[in-house]
Order: structure tokens, then C-alpha cells, then sequence
């Protein structure tokens, strides 16, 4: 058996809105090693979840996603960021409205870079998005701050399977 130090690990984020969801989403995906929640993109430094609240920090709340390549690609990543939030809403998702909510993708080299411009592009000429414009922000990744410990696996902790309600 190899050992998980000899393997392959590698690092996406995303934001799509409130970020327990989200998790959720990716945590189900074969070949994710591991999730953290947490904020990106904001020029806070060490922001806690009531200072990315206020909308006034510049973070989104994103998910990190730790990904084993030879089990799950991140055109695969992408895919399921794609399914798990309407990327047409401009800084929010449902009934989540301000600046942390808003649809991202945060790339950790030019690769990923890539592959999200050409996702977002082929998405956006569907027709699921016909006269809707795809409004997702594709930039690079900053600092990861881990959100506090209490939303970390949140919809897990509490026996739910997703954020919605209806």
C-alpha cells in the first residue's frame, strides 16, 4: 500500500455563495482528500465570519478543496462548482445578498486558470444560460484564512444534507 506521503495533493477554491453548501458538495465528490471553509479575496487580515459579514473586508466565502488528481480531475471541480450554484446572480446565491456571497473561482496556477476561462465560456454558450450572463469572478488565489472551527463540515455536524429549505 503507498503511503498518503508519497501521493499527489492538490489545492482548488471556490466561492458559490454561503459556503456550507458548498462544502458539501465537494466533500461528496470522489477523489477530494479534504475540505476547509474559510475567505479569500479581501484585504482583511485574519477576517472572523461576523468581520466578512459586515461586507466590508472584500472576502468571499470560499471552500478549499484538497484533490487527489489521479482520482478526480479539476475540469471535474469545476463541473460540480458549475451544478452547485446559479453563477448568473451577482454577489449573492438565493436568498444570501452581499459581496462574500458571490460566484468565484480563485486559481492556484495558469492551468487551472485556463480550464476555468474555458468552462465559464462553454457554460455560458448553454442553453440552461441563454440571456442570463454567467457574472463569476475568475482570479487569482490569495490567502486561505480557515473560518472558524464551528463552520467547518457545518451541514455535516448538524445531520443536513444541504442549506436549502424547500
Amino acid at each position: 500500500m503507498e503511503s498518503t506521503e508519497n501521493k499527489k495533493r492538490e489545492k482548488a477554491t471556490f466561492g458559490a455563495g454561503c459556503f456550507w453548501g458548498i462544502e458539501v458538495a465537494f466533500r461528496n465528490t470522489p477523489g477530494v482528500v479534504d475540505t476547509e471553509v474559510g475567505y479569500m479575496g479581501g484585504h482583511t487580515p485574519n477576517p472572523t465570519y461576523q468581520d466578512v459579514c459586515s461586507d466590508r473586508t472584500g472576502h468571499a466565502e470560499v471552500v478549499q478543496v484538497t484533490y487527489d488528481p489521479g482520482q478526480v480531475n479539476y475540469d471535474q471541480l469545476l463541473q460540480v462548482f458549475w451544478q452547485a450554484h446559479d453563477p448568473t446572480q451577482f454577489h449573492r446565491q438565493g436568498p444570501d445578498v452581499g459581496s462574500q456571497y458571490r460566484s468565484v473561482v480563485f486559481y492556484h496556477n495558469n492551468e487551472q486558470r485556463l480550464m476555468a476561462e474555458t468552462t465559464k465560456e462553454n457554460w455560458q454558450q448553454s442553453p440552461e444560460f441563454s440571456g442570463r450572463q454567467i457574472v463569476t469572478e475568475i482570479v487569482p488565489a490569495d490567502t486561505f484564512y480557515r473560518a472558524e472551527e464551528y463552520h467547518q463540515q457545518y451541514l455535516i455536524k448538524r445531520g443536513e444534507a444541504t442549506c436549502r429549505t424547500n
